[in-house]
């Protein structure tokens, strides 16, 4: 029989890990010594030991998601729980308790994140709908069509909200758009509209005075005075 602080081989060959809850059954060994036996499963301890820091690692320093860190989690928790393994166990149960509390941490922190991101477009399109509605009223034709194009652009820009919300400010936004573009089209129409009556107009006068011209209708003669 063959044994460490953290594990033993039984004369059966039957490999064994100490726990707080007494002796688990890690495996059975039969191709070797006891040693060999012990020093096989205290590897596999050694192999999650790397995987727990890995996974520490990239929880701490990069942006892995909650989901994929909770699932990563479970994968090494179950092999934690099963026993294959020499090892402290325990100890790798409470990183991976950390860890979690960690990852909750940060789904939090995220949360929060993205509702005062969802808060602040929301605040946003509100003035770009505001701006807009102000503009529809607008005769500065040029400028104000300058404006609601870049205020389009900046739109584009911004992150969704809720479905319902995101539709309802468009939906105004839009409107807005549209009636500023049916009183500029009305505008230039009746600009459109007085420049014929007023070429009509110059042309029928032009018709009269040429007419006028070939005329031998002199009109009476001059009163002659004396005195």
């Amino acid at each position: 029989m063959s044994s460490d602080p953290w594990g033993r081989v039984d004369e059966t060959g039957t490999v064994y890990v100490r726990t707080a809850d007494g002796e688990q059954v890690v495996g059975s060994w039969q191709a070797g010594t006891p040693e060999e036996a012990l020093a096989y499963f205290e590897r596999k301890y050694e192999g999650l030991v790397v995987e727990i820091g890995l996974l520490e690692r990239r929880v701490r320093t990069t942006d892995l998601s909650a989901k994929d860190a909770m699932t990563a989690i479970d994968h090494l928790r179950r092999q934690v729980d099963e026993h294959h393994a020499v090892g402290d166990l325990a100890a790798l149960g409470k990183r991976l308790d950390t860890l979690v509390t960690e990852v909750e941490a940060r789904r939090e922190e995220r949360k929060v994140a993205k509702a005062k991101q969802s808060e602040e477009a929301r605040q946003a399109k509100e003035a770009l709908v505001a701006e807009a509605e102000e503009l529809a009223a607008s005769d500065q034709w040029r400028v104000a069509g300058e404006r609601l194009r870049a205020l389009v652009d900046t739109w584009k820009g911004l992150p969704r909200l809720d479905r319902k919300s995101d539709d309802e400010l468009w939906h105004r936004f839009s409107h807005a758009r549209s009636a500023f573009s049916k009183r500029r089209k009305a505008h230039f129409a009746s600009l459109d509209a007085q420049r014929e009556e007023a070429r009509k107009a110059k042309e029928k006068l032009v018709a009269e005075a040429e007419a006028l011209s070939a005329s031998t209708d002199w009109g009476p003669p001059p009163r002659a005075t004396g005195s």
